[in-house]
């Protein structure tokens, strides 16, 4: 990734935040938290039109090593 993407990367990662306050709070409380290996991570989209999407995910000691590393870069 290039120093452009990056900066690109920031200011989408600041827009989001501004849309939506309460999603990097709970990220930074997930992340000093309750994550820990075999933690069982669950996503889920709801379409407009009431169509659901969901998945899930057990989190390995790699998963909490990118994770943090990522909470130090934005959250």
């Amino acid at each position: 990734m290039n120093l452009m993407n990056l900066m690109q990367l920031k200011e989408s990662w600041t827009v989001f935040k501004n849309n939506h306050p309460k999603f990097p709070l709970f990220l930074k409380a997930a992340l000093n938290g309750p994550l820990k290996e075999g933690s069982v991570v669950e996503i889920r989209v709801t379409s407009p039109e009431g169509k659901d999407l969901t998945t899930n995910l057990k989190l390995k000691a790699s998963d909490l090593e990118l994770l943090e590393h990522w909470k130090d870069s934005f959250v």
